[in-house]
């Protein structure tokens, strides 16, 4: 897997222009590209970034499978800690906002296709090295095409 992969992710997980400006940079799209050629000292951080784009997505999806509001926000939560520009950074950030973590699993009501996705998201929170996040890249891709999305063609019609 790779960095084209990844930004196959970000793309079916941002398909709609507005929302891929409002949550995504050049530097997020690049971040698997930066990993790729990051020098030893800078590895862990450029990691980071790409686990964090990655989770971005999935949460992406998991919100958009079932309107979920603490999605939403742990979107947002991921959002602000890509800014961040070094691993204390990050930690900060989402210490700061633990709760929308622990508020994302409480009353969650997920269908299968949500549970999946969910699944994959805890699993980027393990990964501890490029081969497993390449394996969460790859099998989110795998899952991407079996998601039913059906509540926006049927909210569409309603309008």
């Amino acid at each position: 897997m790779s960095a084209p992969a990844f930004e196959k992710l970000l793309r079916e997980a941002f398909p709609q222009p507005d929302e891929a400006t409002s949550y995504l940079t050049p530097a997020e799209y690049g971040a698997y590209a930066e990993l790729e050629k990051a020098p030893k000292p800078d590895l862990a951080f450029r990691f980071e970034r790409v686990r964090l784009v990655v989770a971005m997505g999935l949460i992406k999806l998991l919100a958009d499978l079932g309107d979920h509001d603490e999605s939403r926000r742990v979107l947002d939560v991921l959002h602000r800690a890509a800014q961040a520009r070094s691993i204390a950074e990050i930690d900060k950030v989402i210490h700061r906002d633990a709760q929308a973590f622990e508020q994302l699993y409480t009353n969650l009501y997920v269908n299968d296709d949500g549970e999946q996705v969910l699944q994959l998201f805890e699993r980027t929170l393990d990964a501890d090295s490029r081969e497993s996040m390449d394996d969460v890249l790859f099998d989110a891709l795998v899952l991407l095409p079996q998601l039913d999305f059906s509540h926006y063609d049927e909210e569409d019609e309603a309008e």
